[in-house]
């Protein structure tokens, strides 16, 4: 079918084409019959994506140093994909004490009644590692710093243990992003980022991707994309397109903000302890400076023991920093983690509960005096207490 001339004249944009389809159409029958031959960087099927999504995988390859890349519905979606793609019953799964919750409870609810062993291990843990590898062991799952208590691991001592032993590596790298630690440089096997967070930057969309070297990796987690329908709305690969033209804007100005009230907190008399690696107080802060290159832009602290009335005045207390879950976005988050929910059940960082700040692009004296003024509300109540 021919178009009309005057859509025929040459165009060009600075976004990118958002090509939908679930239908994927061939020229003859043979292109049909052997259609799963184009995959994993072709097309076959809508479920492992279109023109977009391969745009998005290459961008996000080369910010990792990484040869293929695989992109998820989330962070979460991402990580479950990582190790579906290859942990079986039989084999025994390593996973940090201080990964998302999701991936732990899949791990124990659900891997753990298909046979797999799992194990949860200390989060601080560097070679140490190599004592707890067995010969059925298949992964082991990081994530630095700690999604809520901010240990750091060393990664390059981990790795080196895991490729003797002929055992894959995943770090959840969302914290750091690409532009803060290259993890595949430091021997990670796959590189797992929920592109929620610093990648779309503006908390209007859910992704995660999986970055990777080994072709023949990269082969199995297209294949389990498409297997557990695993697929992504070109949509939403454009707003994360989008997202990638000011990363590093937005991680460098984030950072800075993030260092500055920070420091303000270590010196609040109600901050009992503040978890952040980039200050020279926090034990991984030498792992941090040896191995990363940007602050992050998440933190968290512990108050002054007081009453649960007292944290309800902080976080009602609050103008700028917004209260929710998730972190990365271009505004302030504040959360809460009970002590209950975050503490390590075999490795407890803390019994108490936690207070995690997520530092966007707000003017960062307003955010202090928002903080302060927050703090005096809990310090009054812990007072009356």
């Amino acid at each position: 079918m021919s178009l009309p001339t005057s859509s025929q004249q040459a165009f060009a944009s600075l976004s990118p084409a958002v090509m939908r389809a679930s239908t994927v159409v061939f020229d003859t029958f043979e292109d049909f019959v052997q259609r799963k031959q184009r995959q994993p960087d072709g097309f076959s099927y809508g479920v492992t994506g279109t023109p977009t999504a391969r745009l998005l995988e290459q961008r996000v390859a080369a910010l990792e140093n990484a040869r293929h890349c695989v992109i998820a519905p989330s962070g979460a979606a991402a990580l479950m994909t990582t190790v579906m793609g290859f942990v079986r019953g039989g084999d025994h799964l390593l996973v940090s004490a201080a990964c998302y919750g999701a991936l732990k409870t899949f791990a124990e609810k659900w891997l753990a009644h298909m046979g797999v062993e799992v194990e949860l291990y200390r989060p601080d843990i560097g070679a140490d590692i190599a004592e707890l590898i067995k010969p059925t062991t298949r992964m082991i799952c990081m994530e630095a710093p700690g999604t809520v208590t901010m240990e750091m691991q060393d990664i390059p001592a981990i790795t080196a243990v895991a490729r003797q032993r002929g055992v894959l590596t995943m770090l959840d790298n969302t914290w750091a992003s690409p532009l803060g630690l290259k993890c595949l440089d430091h021997g990670v096997d796959f590189s797992i980022q929920a592109a929620t967070k610093f990648l779309g930057g503006h908390s209007d969309v859910l992704m995660g991707c999986i970055s990777m070297n080994d072709h023949g990796h990269y082969d199995i987690l297209r294949e389990t994309q498409s297997i557990l329908g695993q697929q992504v709305s070109p949509e939403d690969c454009f707003l994360v397109l989008r997202g990638l033209e000011t990363l590093q804007l937005r991680v460098q100005a984030q950072g800075a903000s993030t260092l500055q009230v920070a420091h303000h907190l270590t010196r609040h008399p109600m901050v009992e302890r503040l978890m952040y690696p980039p200050l020279e107080s926090d034990p991984g802060h030498a792992l941090w400076k040896r191995d990363y290159k940007t602050h992050g832009c998440l933190f968290s602290m512990i108050l002054k023991p007081a009453p649960e009335s007292a944290f309800h005045g902080f976080f009602d207390a609050l103008q700028h920093f917004v209260i929710g879950a998730s972190w990365g976005g271009v505004h302030s988050l504040a959360a809460y983690y009970p002590a209950a929910l975050q503490a390590n059940r075999a490795f407890p960082a803390t019994d108490q509960p936690v207070v995690r700040l997520s530092i966007g692009l707000e003017d960062p004296t307003l955010l202090i005096a928002d903080l302060d003024q927050a703090l005096a509300q809990y310090a009054n109540a812990a007072a009356q207490a």
